[in-house]
This record gives C-alpha cells, structure tokens and sequence, in this order.
C-alpha cells in the first residue's frame, strides 16, 4: 500500500518575519524545489533607490516535497523551523482544519504566469471576490498559451486569473478573447 504522506506535493507555508529568501536558500542548497513568486520593485530612499527583485507575496514559499519529509525538515534543520503549513477549513466540516496542498497542474499555471516579469501580471492583495464564479478558460496562443484560469472583472476589466484557493492570486492583464476557449 502507497503512504500518501509520502508522495511530494506542493505546499504554499508561511515564513516568519520576511525570512522566505534565507529559507529558500536553504530549500536550494537541500536541491529541494520551492518557489516564491518575485517582482520588480523600487526600493530604497532618494538616491539609493533601485529596482530590485523581491517577493510579491511577503511570508509565503512553496515547496514541493512530501508531507512526512517536510515535517521531519521543519523539525531537524533549525534554519527551517520558521516554515509553517497553511490551513484551511476542512470541507463539510468548518471547526476542523486540513494543511493547504496545491495540484501540480494548479501550481504549473500559477507559476507560469505569476513568473512574466513585466506588465502582463498583476498580483492581487485582496482576493475576497474571487469567490465568485467564473468561466473557466484556458489560453490557447501567445505566451500563457496552455495556461487555464477563470475569467474574472478587476478593475472594470476581464482579466485570466489563476488563484490558489485562500494562498495566492494573479491575473493576466489581458488576453484578447480570441485566444480564449471555454472548458469545463
């Protein structure tokens, strides 16, 4: 019989006091796949000011290995004890709770578009509408071709967005409908 905590997933944690980069220094030289979603930023006062690469999401890593061997980490290597699972409510029972874990399919596309680094994407800070339902689409020519998404309004524009239920969201700016192709 398989051990199901023993297959990798992926799992969005939560990192203490902006320590996601030390972290996934760490994951790296462990050659343990993670990822955090990066932007551009101007950082710095007056002079010093510059455009850096820093995380879009502060205090969120994903990492990609199984639930058994990402619990023996978090308590073997102190440099990975600030890594804390995501919860959720468990379906069918709302006083339970379950760790978050994220397909690989769900996590290729988040990563695929949240990876674009220009004007293309938008993260979005409050993901209180995205409940709302969506036609669900996947792009089907240009750069996110083969991304799948739902389609959502922001800002009075429909825009692709691919979310991680109560993690994560980011919308393609725009997708000429053309591209577009309704799927279930």
């Amino acid at each position: 019989m398989i051990n199901i905590h023993s297959i990798p997933e992926w799992f969005p944690m939560r990192v203490t006091y902006n320590r996601e980069l030390k972290i996934k220094d760490h994951l790296d030289q462990l050659s343990i796949e993670n990822y955090i979603p990066m932007h551009y930023e101007l950082v710095g006062n007056g002079e010093d000011r510059a455009l850096r690469r820093v995380p879009a999401i502060h205090n969120l890593i994903f990492v990609r290995l199984s639930q058994e061997e990402l619990t023996d980490l978090k308590m073997t290597r102190r440099e990975l004890e600030p890594l804390r699972y995501m919860m959720r409510p468990k379906e069918g029972n709302s006083e339970a709770q379950e760790i978050i874990r994220v397909p690989d399919r769900q996590m290729e596309n988040f990563m695929r578009v949240a990876s674009a680094e220009d004007e293309r994407v938008m993260y979005l800070k409050c993901t209180n509408f995205l409940e709302k339902v969506g036609q669900r689409v996947k792009v089907t020519n240009g750069y996110f071709a083969g991304v799948e998404g739902v389609i959502k309004r922001i800002k009075n524009n429909r825009r692709v967005v691919v979310q991680i239920n109560g993690v994560a969201a980011v919308a393609i700016a725009h997708v000429p409908s053309d591209y577009l192709m309704a799927i279930d």
